[in-house]
């Protein structure tokens, strides 16, 4: 989608940690855990935290609006 400082290289695959982001504390809890596949690429990025997610991973819904997230 073209969001400066996120290259996901993958296009959304799930196959290349580019789009690594950190949820910001107060959504995590709503954005909800990583699946498996997403957490063995998260061992490909770089400074993994643990509200680190791979933003395409991320499923979009109204009850994320505002959604806060930074890029490493």
């Amino acid at each position: 989608n073209a969001v400066p400082g996120i290259e996901a290289e993958c296009g959304g695959a799930c196959a290349c940690a580019t789009c690594h982001v950190y949820v910001d504390e107060a959504w995590t809890a709503e954005v909800g855990e990583p699946e498996a596949m997403e957490e063995d690429m998260l061992d490909f990025a770089y400074d993994v935290r643990p509200n680190s997610r791979l933003s395409c991973q991320i499923k979009v819904r109204d009850a994320l609006d505002g959604l806060v997230v930074r890029v490493p």
